[in-house]
């Protein structure tokens, strides 16, 4: 059974019988501040709900990005998938239609009009609402009531940025000032089961090594979130990464590119296509041509190339094959698990949502020093 417990439940425990006396709730349902490990076990929760499948799940996620990089035109895109039941980034199948409000505070109408002019969607649904302007002390009440209006329907709130809202510190703890208010926000989704509040929020001009470290602010923010989402994209390129963390979805990283219409597609049919797209992507940054297209062709296999199969698929001897992939693997940028095959470094596992695993590299990424030349010179 779901639900809260009665008092004096024998499973219950001391402790939080103890709790419920004192709150004058004795002999009736509540739910304990305590519980224990037996209690716990019995009780039966739904799954977890998708806003998009293997990505964002339900709750509070932050969606990070530096300054025109185009996360704006991805949450738009987000909100006509959502309220019209299609698919997200061009494969992924959102389900049901569901209510959206979107409050994009950095637009005004002319500008949404026009966006969503350019991503033409086969429809405008009337489900999708949008606020332009917002007080940041009536935010938190405006998403509440929106949440509790559409209850059971697993509403959608977009906030389009959260520097628009976010309140001034003042002098005080500015870890706890942010982790308060990034609380409150999320508080509004806990509330209403099935329902999600996706934020907006820039990055710092310096990053750290973990990519959460991109996340601009104090790390109150980041800690607050069920999700981040890190959008990361060189400027005039129209290909980008997403990097996924969460407690309630499975690390990635994919790769996705952004349409001539402005809208957020992934690289393949999949979420495995687009992660095997991302590690291709990653393995082959600052090497030449020819190597690139060997780890392009060994990420399009994951169950691993051996040097005659890549010479015949990419028109070249077994030995230069063979020279390829050695130093690929030397330098970090591909896998050997056996002798003679060579794999994509890492693993796709982490796209399976529900109950996967991560693997990570079993060596550090290192610059490639030997040039094509060479290597064709050697053969």
């Amino acid at each position: 059974m779901i639900g809260t417990p009665t008092v004096y439940d024998a499973n219950m425990g001391f402790v939080a019988k103890l709790q419920a006396e004192e709150q004058g709730l004795a002999g009736a349902a509540a739910t304990p501040v305590t519980f224990n490990a037996a209690w716990l076990m019995q009780q039966v929760y739904p799954p977890t709900k998708y806003v998009v499948p293997g990505i964002v799940p339900e709750g509070m996620t932050l969606l990070v990005a530096a300054p025109k990089i185009g996360k704006s035109w991805m949450v738009l895109g987000l909100g006509l998938d959502l309220s019209s039941g299609g698919v997200a980034f061009g494969c992924l199948p959102v389900g049901k239609p569901r209510p959206v409000l979107y409050l994009a505070l950095e637009d005004g109408p002319r500008r949404l009009q026009d966006r969503l002019l350019r991503l033409n969607p086969e429809e405008f649904s009337h489900r999708l609402e949008f606020m332009t302007a917002i007080d940041s002390n009536k935010v938190i009440p405006v998403i509440r009531d929106y949440m509790n209006k559409y209850a059971g329907l697993d509403p959608v709130v977009i906030l389009d940025t959260l520097g628009k809202v976010m309140p001034p510190a003042g002098s005080g703890n500015q870890y706890g000032h942010d982790y308060s208010v990034l609380s409150a926000l999320k508080a509004t989704s806990d509330a209403v089961p099935g329902s999600s509040l996706v934020i907006v929020h820039h990055t710092r001009k310096a990053e750290g090594g973990d990519f959460l470290d991109a996340v601009s602010g104090t790390q109150g923010i980041a800690g607050a979130a069920d999700t981040i989402l890190v959008l990361k994209r060189d400027r005039h390129d129209k290909r980008a990464t997403l990097q996924v963390t969460s407690r309630d979805a499975a690390e990635g990283e994919y790769s996705l590119t952004q349409t001539e219409t402005g809208a957020w597609e992934l690289d393949g049919s999949s979420l495995e296509d687009a992660s095997r797209a991302a590690q291709s992507a990653k393995a082959s940054n600052g090497v030449g041509d020819r190597m690139t297209e060997v780890i392009a062709k060994v990420s399009e296999h994951p169950e691993g190339l051996k040097p005659h199969a890549l010479a015949t698929l990419l028109g070249m001897d077994d030995k230069s094959a063979q020279v390829y992939l050695s130093r690929a693997y030397e330098a970090g940028r591909l896998d050997k698990p056996t002798r003679g095959l060579y794999t994509p470094v890492g693993s796709v596992g982490s796209v399976g949502f529900e109950g996967s695993t991560t693997n990570t590299p079993t060596q550090p990424t290192l610059p490639l020093k030997e040039e094509a030349t060479e290597i064709e010179a050697t053969s």
